[in-house]
């Protein structure tokens, strides 16, 4: 099992690489695809700090000491997670221009809107929202990952890999939180509505205005490519989902994956193996590092 109880998270410091970037498109037989994560990326610096800031405000409220400790490595592994998103947005940006500041601004205005308008209890539902679906998603990742990364840029799809493996392990982090200080059926559902609604919503917002700067939004091609990956997406997706809905979910009933559970193998014996996956073999059991 991968993390959840006291001391089993791990902070990780990566030692990614993203070099200069030609191209937005960090998967050349996948551009569609490329956008939508770069679209993800670009919500991160926001997102992250704002999930930070709301757990910070409820840390004085929690009465368990081991929630306490987990609440702190959560916070730990999200800012790891923002801070390298914001250096792999870096590379975008000569390319993405105003485009890419467009985004960010509509971004930061949203999260900066949600922590200071929002009451804890919303934010709190927010958090566990957000954090249910991005465990369904890493699940969705980590099993098509030949799918979606197999031949891509190594430090993109490593990027990826890795922060999704770390939401997997801290799964039960926020939902304990809100299930110790809010608790309650209908916030739990409304946070997780609320949550996926505004964050596919900004995503596919950014990920059009991407695909317009280069020319693609307008090509029938690239829109059938973009409409058959969403169906993928979502058909992988829509049960996993679903499964969140019930009165009696808990992100601990989910089985962690087995090639998560090998990533973090990987990474306590070779980090920097870990941040430079070999995208050519993504569909061994274990996750194997590119060749020096």
């Amino acid at each position: 099992m991968l993390g959840g109880e006291t001391g089993r998270m791990t902070l990780r410091r990566m030692p990614f690489a993203y070099g200069e970037r030609r191209s937005l498109d960090w998967h050349e037989g996948a551009r569609e695809f490329s956008q939508i994560v770069n679209a993800a990326s670009l919500a991160m610096p926001y997102l992250e700090p704002y999930l930070i800031a709301t757990m910070r405000k409820a840390r004085p409220a929690i009465s368990d000491p081991t929630l306490a400790a987990e609440l702190d490595l959560y916070c730990g592994q999200e800012a790891a997670h923002y801070r390298q998103h914001r250096l792999y947005n870096d590379t975008l940006k000569e390319l993405g221009g105003e485009t890419i500041e467009a985004i960010e601004a509509t971004l930061a205005t949203d999260y900066a809107r949600l922590g200071e308008k929002k009451s804890l209890k919303f934010n709190l539902a927010y958090a566990e929202g957000f954090e249910s679906m991005a465990l369904a998603i890493g699940h969705m990742l980590v099993e098509d990952r030949e799918y979606f990364f197999a031949g891509s840029d190594s430090a993109a799809a490593s990027l990826v890999l890795w922060h999704f493996v770390e939401e997997i392990e801290h799964k039960r982090v926020a939902f304990d939180v809100f299930e110790h200080l809010v608790g309650g059926y209908f916030w739990r559902v409304w946070g997780l509505l609320y949550a996926t609604g505004h964050i596919f919503w900004r995503t596919r917002g950014g990920y059009q205005a991407l695909l317009k700067r280069q020319g693609l939004w307008r090509n029938w091609g690239s829109r059938l490519k973009l409409a058959g990956l969403l169906a993928h997406i979502f058909a992988s997706l829509t049960p996993k989902m679903l499964r969140i809905l019930h009165p009696r979910y808990h992100p601990m009933k989910i089985a962690d994956p087995d090639w998560a559970l090998a990533w973090a193998r990987l990474h306590a014996s070779d980090a920097l193996g870990a941040a430079r996956l070999d995208t050519g073999r993504l569909g061994a059991a274990a996750p194997i590092p590119c060749p020096i």
